[in-house]
């Protein structure tokens, strides 16, 4: 949807235009122009657009408005911005200066009163204001990665809504910042949802505050014919606003699905992967991969355990290898790279290869990208012994888990430090009747008598009376209806199992799944898809999931008055938008998306977005200072 309306955009806000940008660009009347965005815009476009779908949709040159950018007085320019004060004053001085031929403006959400009676009045003193053809607020302002994944590009959200020192105003501010970004997203899906969320904290600001900015656009534009309420008269979608504070153990947890350690192990933002390497000379690189929009192995094996998809990128490298002999036998070449694409030859046989030549090699691309991530995730996991963290956190309430952390603690490693932090808190916060005292003491002097600051500590202990407090009601459950209770078993050690070589897969990566294929995980729900069940899905929940959440607050937009007071009937939605207001993780993500695609017979639709999407070192860094 976001992808449409900056293309939309990009066609001067045209109605009808096609998202299959190859066909748009065979045509001959394809205006060319220019687009100028701002560093927050520029996030925005690139991580659902590439440089060749911008060319397809006529843009010749892109450039920041910051920036120093040559005239070109006979080309119209898309303006992409926030509409702020500089950029305003930055667009009527390439008004002054005559910079393009006309101006198209487009702002990422909507523009103040003022400001526009200022950029009016401005643009009226240079006697050029025929320029002007169109001034647009977009709403897209917010980030998406995945077509069910968003964020609001808000970092350290959850320290400014729980620094003592934050003053309401702040608070008051970020709140309205965070309707604002929603307000977009409801804007974009072209649907106006009922809007449910907890009782006392940031996710009640924030629903009262996207609830009155709703309210309002549904008065002003009851009159009007609005395309968003016709695309929306007959099924409702629900917006749940949760607070970070219903689950802090997920955000801490090694996972072992493939995007997941991805996005742990390595930077992963804005669909691009940022993996450590050494230089020649000894020194440290950071190596970029992008995630391409028509990455076929990452949309199919994202939510995969690492094993299963490690298998899957062998099995894709073989499928690859036999199509390319298959071909090379046909055409009587040695090597692929020897065909000529432009050769004259007039054989069918060979036609139909040349044209398959450009396909093979983008797909060649992609799994070569993903062979370097395995071999990268590997080698991680060996050096930092990452699989047996995962393996402690599946039975945080086993005595024998305790006896088996206190080993991995003596492991004499020191670069895994965080990890055997992280893997602690999710043991103090996951287990039902708390740890015990002498086990957390000899823990807390493993840390000091390392020198490891654990000022994290200080607030994950006061993170489980929250905890205890929000969600003690709160119920998991299997996703497989307790079919499949495959758990972490054995004492595994991964070093031995595979081998590595310049950052190949050596041997192929069969050896390793044979020694970790019984660490699949066991599928069950995390408290916030357990709140998404119950407002989704009442019939099928637990009676203790319902009552936590009858108490809820419910929103409905379109009723204007009283809409509020009264209790809501329980009922069901097949499409929902998850917010989580203080920081989200892939790992929410997957198991919402795992649980959506589990009601075979019902099948759900789940979007889910944070105000940002935190790793778990960032997260670290931000209870140490709360702390």
């Amino acid at each position: 949807m976001q992808k449409n309306a900056i293309l939309k955009m990009l066609f001067l806000n045209k109605d009808n235009v096609d998202p299959n940008l190859d066909e748009t660009f065979n045509e001959e009347d394809l205006q060319w122009k220019a687009l100028v965005m701002d560093v927050k815009s520029t996030a925005i476009v690139s991580s659902v657009l590439r440089v060749n779908n911008l060319l397809k949709a006529g843009v010749t040159v892109h450039s920041l408005i910051q920036q120093a950018r040559a005239p070109l007085p006979d080309v119209p320019v898309v303006y992409f911005v926030t509409p702020n004060q500089e950029n305003i004053n930055l667009i009527v001085q390439d008004i002054k200066e005559d910079k393009y031929a006309n101006y198209y403006v487009n702002l990422t959400s909507s523009l103040s009163r003022d400001l526009l009676e200022d950029f009016a009045q401005q643009v009226c003193s240079t006697a050029r204001s025929d320029r002007i053809k169109q001034v647009f607020d977009q709403y897209l302002d917010f980030i998406v990665t995945e077509p069910e994944l968003f964020s609001l590009d808000l970092p350290r959200s959850y320290t400014v809504l729980n620094n003592p020192s934050s003053t309401e105003e702040i608070i008051t501010q970020l709140c309205d910042h965070v309707a604002t970004g929603l307000f977009n997203v409801v804007m974009t899906t072209l649907s106006i949802p009922i809007i449910r969320a907890p009782k006392g904290g940031p996710a009640e600001i924030v629903a009262e505050k996207l609830g009155a900015k709703l309210r309002d656009f549904v008065i002003n534009t009851r009159t009007a014919t609005n395309s968003v309420l016709e695309g929306d008269s007959l099924e409702r979608c629900v917006m749940i606003i949760l607070d970070r504070n219903i689950d802090f153990s997920c955000i801490f947890s090694h996972s072992w699905i493939y995007q997941c350690m991805v996005f742990d192990v390595f930077k992963l933002t804005k669909n691009t992967i940022a993996i450590p390497s050494k230089t020649a000379e000894g020194g440290e690189l950071l190596k970029k991969y992008d995630i391409e929009p028509n990455d076929f192995f990452w949309k199919e094996n994202a939510h995969l355990p690492f094993p299963e998809a490690a298998e899957n990128v062998e099995a894709a490298l073989s499928a690859y290898k036999e199509e390319a002999a298959e071909i090379t036998r046909k055409t009587g070449v040695s090597n692929l790279t020897d065909l000529d694409p432009n050769s004259n030859s007039d054989t069918v046989q060979m036609q139909e290869v040349v044209k398959k030549l450009p396909q093979l090699a983008a797909r060649k691309n992609i799994i070569d990208v993903h062979m370097n991530i395995f071999a990268a995730l590997l080698s991680q996991l060996e050096s930092k012994s990452l699989d047996t963290f995962f393996e402690v956190e599946q039975d945080p309430d086993n005595a024998k888990t305790r006896t088996r952390f206190i080993e991995i603690l003596k492991d004499g490693k020191t670069n895994n430090m965080e990890d055997k932090l992280r893997s602690f808190i999710v043991l103090y916060l996951s287990s039902s009747n708390g740890l015990p005292q002498d086990f957390v003491k000899e823990v807390e002097a493993y840390f000091s008598g390392n020198e490891f600051y654990s000022s994290a500590l200080k607030y994950v202990y006061k993170l489980r009376q929250f905890m205890q407090l929000s969600n003690k009601t709160l119920q998991n459950k299997s996703l497989e209806d307790g079919t499949s209770k495959a758990s972490a078993g054995g004492n595994l050690s991964l070093s031995g199992l595979y081998g590595l070589t310049e950052g190949r897969l050596q041997g192929g990566v069969g050896s390793l799944i044979s020694g970790i294929k019984k660490l699949l995980p066991e599928k069950k729900t995390i408290p916030i898809t357990n709140v998404v069940e119950a407002i989704m899905d009442p019939l099928n929940s637990s009676q203790k999931n319902l009552e936590t959440t009858d108490d809820y607050l419910y929103f409905d937009p379109r009723i204007t008055r009283g809409s509020h007071t009264k209790k809501p009937k329980r009922q069901s939605y097949n499409k929902s938008i998850v917010f989580v207001v203080g920081g989200g993780n892939y790992l929410e993500y997957q198991n919402l998306q795992e649980w959506a695609h589990s009601q075979l017979h019902n099948p759900k639709s789940v979007m889910y977005g944070s105000t940002s999407i935190s790793t778990p070192s960032e997260f670290l860094s931000e209870i140490s200072e709360l702390a």
